[in-house]
């Protein structure tokens, strides 16, 4: 399980809405929230650790000239600010942390006047960051980027990050003479000689992919140059006529809808009686530099093809998880301009996000000076290499994915606890810079909302016209996806739509067995355009939701069959899960 995630300093809120005094704090599950989501819009990859600390120019010229314009506020602040220092000084402040911020859990942070006076001290200069932000009242994306710089800011600085005053360290060492201290100092030699170049999440030898993750029977039926394609063996002695493809991210491997036994996505899917094939990306290199979106959507009709030939089905559903489900829409709607949408029986979307007007943090991160440098970074090189991914996802949340890290591996010298999901993060892929260029150009001219302002295959792409039915998933809590840019996916798209909200986040709202008595969701009948409106309207449902897919989509997956022996007419290649997955 992976370690408890910590409160973050700094409050968060949705795109465009004032902030609330402090976000919720976050299952453990959320210590991997960051890892994955927005990944073809990652320009910051390109920008090097400094733009963490350093807002753009632009950004920290109208936070200050707000500022300036307010004296009064800004002399108030500071004033509030003395006053409590002198009060934390005296030993007669009352600030203390969240009850779930893990960072000052130790009963020294408390107990000792030293220690408790550094924490508060912290607390009150986050406290009064926050509060000027607040007055400063900027647009959203000044807002966004000013948090962003502040939360890294003010982390860092954070007294628990320190190792003579964090008292885990100090009880670390006394405890083990001081080996603590040299294992702890090694990891970290070891983990800033390669990228990402932030503390390590799990040990690089925790699982082993097609034994204890992967493991799910099947084999491998096509190979081609870009994909994989894998079969599962039916476990039941009857599925559904028509089939499932799954199409996973175009970063990381395809094995998060395919972790531990228990845990996963399509281990349940093919014990509900489903046939279930996936499409395992190859890991590209500077030979794939050219791969773009029409190379991608051309491997997703070609698995379609081969999935057809498999099964004798005439139709497939497809399930995308987040940039695949871009591809895998835009595939949908070059079959509507041609006249074959037939072929589909329906469309799910998981944390998918196809408008991109305020989409969040990373968004609001994109400017014109860090695209051109991210696409001409990748264009050198031939891809975008997703370790410099990885880097930038764990510092959009510092507490829960680098500094929760930095105590338990540096100043403690322990190692990471072990989980699936972490692991799985760790094993990144490249992206195409082919790809990485066509995912901006999307990303920057929010070109999927526009009939026509994108193509796919030499067709003009219009969402409008995809008519099949589709089934779209959101996290509650995903800040790198927020669930109101996931929404409006319903509108776009011109079919009906089943809209399902998790209380998970970004990650945790896919890997959601059921089983979980915590685990609920909420649906409703009908998807309004706004999407507050569904909110109201919407029932929480007690469990996950993935036996409610399973209803949806069996509704629409034709008769029951009696399983299949073979891969009809294709061959079996290599077991599951493959080859392509072990590509480093």
């Amino acid at each position: 399980m992976a370690q408890p995630a910590t409160e973050s300093t700094a409050p968060k809120k949705p795109a465009g809405t004032k902030p609330a005094a402090g976000r919720p704090a976050d299952p453990p599950e959320e210590a991997a929230e960051a890892v994955m989501g927005l990944d073809m819009v990652l320009v910051d990859a390109a920008r090097g650790p400094l733009r963490r600390l350093v807002p753009p120019a632009g950004t920290a010229l109208r936070f200050g000239s707000a500022l300036a314009r307010q004296p009064g506020t800004v002399a108030g602040r500071a004033g509030e600010l003395a006053r409590e220092l002198g009060r934390i000084a005296a030993g007669s402040s009352e600030l203390a942390p969240g009850k779930k911020d893990k960072r000052f859990a130790d009963p020294a942070w408390s107990g000792n006047p030293f220690l408790r006076r550094a924490m508060q001290a912290h607390l009150a200069a986050a406290r009064a960051a926050w509060e000027l932000i607040d007055d400063a009242d900027l647009d959203w994306q000044d807002d966004e980027r000013i948090r962003f710089t502040a939360t890294n800011l003010v982390d860092a600085l954070a007294p628990s990050n320190i190792p003579v005053v964090n008292p885990l360290s100090l009880k670390a060492v006394i405890d083990t003479g001081g080996k603590s201290a040299v294992k702890g100092l090694g990891r970290m030699i070891r983990d800033l000689a390669n990228p990402p170049r932030v503390p390590s999440m799990v040990e690089p030898d925790a699982f082993t992919v097609g034994e204890d993750l992967a493991a799910t029977p099947g084999a491998v039926v096509l190979r081609t140059p870009v994909f994989e394609l894998i079969r599962y063996t039916p476990t039941t002695e009857t599925v559904r006529a028509v089939p499932l493809l799954m199409v996973p991210p175009t970063i990381n491997k395809f094995y998060i809808a395919d972790l531990a036994p228990g845990r996963s996505i399509v281990e349940h899917y093919v014990a509900a009686g489903q046939q279930v094939f996936m499409i395992s990306w190859r890991n590209p290199d500077e030979r794939h530099a050219e791969w773009g979106l029409d190379t991608y959507g051309q491997a997703i009709l070609d698995a379609m093809d081969a999935v057809e030939r498999a099964t004798g089905s005439e139709r497939v559903s497809l399930q995308a998880f987040c940039s695949g489900g871009i591809i895998t829409t835009m595939v949908l709607a070059h079959l509507a301009e041609i006249g074959r949408q037939d072929r589909v029986a329906g469309l799910s979307l998981a944390v998918t996000v196809l408008d991109w007007s305020r989409a969040g943090t990373v968004s609001a991160l994109m400017d014109e000076e860090s695209v051109k440098a991210a696409t001409e970074k990748s264009r050198k090189k031939g891809y975008l290499d997703g370790a410099q991914l990885a880097e930038v996802f764990a510092w959009l949340r510092p507490n829960d994915l680098v500094w929760n890290y930095w105590v338990n591996n540096y100043l403690q010298g322990k190692p990471p606890p072990n989980f699936d999901i972490l692991f799985w993060n760790a094993d990144t892929t490249r992206m195409s810079a082919g790809l990485h260029r066509d995912f901006i150009d999307i990303a920057i001219g929010n070109a999927l909302t526009e009939p026509g302002k994108a193509t796919m295959l030499g067709t003009p792409v219009d969402l409008s016209k995809v008519s099949v039915d589709s089934y779209v998933t959101a996290g509650i809590a995903d800040h790198l996806c927020p669930w109101q840019a996931c929404y409006r996916s319903t509108q776009l798209l011109g079919g009906d739509s089943r809209f399902i909200l998790s209380t998970s986040g970004h990650i945790a709202s896919l890997v959601n067995p059921p089983g979980n008595p915590k685990s609920t969701f909420q649906a409703a009948g009908d998807t309004p355009a706004d999407p507050e409106k569904w909110l109201q309207q919407a029932e929480t449902v007690q469990g996950s939701w993935w036996p409610d897919f399973m209803t949806w989509l069996g509704e629409r997956s034709g008769d029951e069959v009696p399983a299949p022996a073979g891969p009809g007419e294709l061959e079996e290649l290599a077991p599951a899960p493959g080859t392509y997955v072990f590509d480093k």
